[in-house]
């Protein structure tokens, strides 16, 4: 319910803070937006710079020149003025003009006002500050010349097709960048692949044979990959290595202990060394099982499995080593179907849990809980202790490699840390996952697998 009301709060948040969370999350949106305010800065440089320019040159060329044209248009005009002539004008050239006095009053755009710059003082020049703009006949008309209010007009127009340009150019832009970051997008699909083992496919290196930066850094990441993938062959090569040699001297060890006699004196360090050889031997195995299903050949030997019937063989293997088996709840609905699964991964995982939650089983508590349930295609299995429960800061470590919260009290209850581990792996394998929690009392260890029903004709088989 939290994330579901988290979720709609951050929907809900306003657009500028969105916007401003995807800019801090995209490095294209961040090159773009640079790109554009570059392009403004300069833009507004530009057109600051030329009006300065303008404005400084004004009145040493273009008032001379605006004052002749200015006269020439008001001779033309005439005295008194034609309103031929003015139509004249104003149908050739595009701009205003109105005509007041004692015998003509005229104006080409009637009922139209000024723009403000015709009002404007700079547009004024001498002592007694003429207009520009404004010419007085001999007979006393006043002509007054200006831009005619349809060119002027234009500007929104211009202002429009300028913005469509710098949109036209931020998609540009935009595109361009998206394409020069494309390799990013593969080498973060390429670090993620390397992550999770898949070491086969590199990187694409674009334009190999002269790579940019990106190039390099993506021949780097295959380069760094190669390495660790030889590491990790190496590794496992050697642990399979040391296994496989180790098991020999431990069997001819545990024969020759079971040859020692059986008086009241040997007998207790006898079976102290057999429990010795049997950790040592079950701890090699758990070793070589880990590195098969970390490796890629990690093969699945699918079988019809009751796993009711499994999990209560595997409780009564561990009655031998541990007494509190016997009291295990198993919960398991009836009538549960055969499942598609590997019966000795599954022996394994059931095995792991059920004994990790016994070697940390406090005695008196109440018994371990095992449920097993189906929902829809997902398998989940369940196994709860009343125990002490693990610190939060340890349970997403706990299912990783020989990773011990405590070491003394592991030592004394037996274990290296690969039970969890083996039974995240054993989910892996089967396209599963693991999960831990505090159950308070006590630890909850739940695995959900995806499996299809074993089909009826295999089940009748088995």
């Amino acid at each position: 319910m939290r994330r579901k009301l988290a979720g709609r709060h951050a929907g809900q948040a306003p657009w500028h803070r969105r916007a401003r969370q995807a800019v801090h999350r995209s490095l294209r949106l961040r090159l773009v937006l640079v790109f554009v305010l570059l392009a403004l800065a300069m833009a507004v440089t530009f057109i600051a710079g030329v009006q300065k320019a303008v404005a400084v040159g004004w009145r040493e060329a273009a008032r001379p020149l605006l004052t002749d044209y200015v006269d020439h248009l008001a001779r033309e005009v005439g005295s008194p003025p034609s309103i031929a002539r003015a139509q004249a004008i104003t149908a050739r050239l595009p701009i205003a003009l109105r005509i007041s006095g004692p015998a003509v009053n005229w104006d080409s755009q009637p009922g139209v006002p000024r723009p403000g710059w015709a009002r404007d003082p700079a547009w004024r020049h001498g002592e007694e500050g003429e207009h520009l703009l404004v010419r007085t006949t001999a007979d006393g008309h006043r002509l007054e010349f200006g831009l005619s209010v349809q060119s002027w007009q234009q500007r929104p127009r211009i202002a429009w097709v300028t913005l469509g340009a710098l949109l036209l150019l931020t998609a540009l832009a935009y595109l361009y960048v998206r394409r020069l970051l494309r390799p990013l997008d593969d080498i973060r699909a390429g670090a993620q692949r390397f992550g999770a083992g898949a070491f086969d496919q590199p990187i694409p290196v674009r334009c190999a044979n002269k790579p940019d930066e990106l190039g390099q850094l993506a021949a780097t990441i295959n380069t760094m990959g190669s390495d660790i993938h030889q590491m990790l062959d190496a590794k496992r090569a050697l642990l399979l290595a040391m296994s496989h040699e180790l098991r020999s001297p431990l069997t001819r060890a545990r024969l020759n202990a079971e040859l020692l006699p059986e008086t009241p004196v040997v007998d207790p360090q006898r079976q102290a060394l057999l429990r010795d050889l049997g950790e040592m031997a079950r701890l090699i195995t758990d070793l070589l099982e880990s590195e098969r299903l970390a490796g890629s050949h990690a093969a699945l030997h699918r079988e019809p499995v009751d796993l009711a019937a499994l999990a209560r063989e595997v409780v009564a293997e561990l009655g031998n080593r541990h007494p509190g088996a016997a009291a295990i709840a198993l919960h398991a609905p009836p009538g549960l179907p055969a499942l598609a699964l590997d019966r000795a991964r599954m022996r394994l995982l059931l095995r792991n849990l059920l004994d990790n939650s016994l070697r940390h089983t406090e005695p008196g508590a109440p018994p371990l809980e095992l449920r097993v349930n189906l929902q829809g295609n997902a398998l989940e299995i369940e196994v709860r202790d009343h125990g002490p429960g693990v610190p939060p800061e340890h349970l997403a470590k706990l299912a990783q490699a020989f990773y011990r919260p405590d070491s003394a009290r592991q030592r004394s209850t037996g274990g290296v840390g690969l039970g969890l581990y083996l039974c995240r792996l054993v989910a892996q394998a089967h396209g599963g996952s693991l999960t831990l929690r505090n159950a308070q009392p006590g630890l909850a260890v739940r695995v959900v697998l995806p499996v299809p029903a074993a089909p009826p004709a295999a089940a009748a088989q088995a």
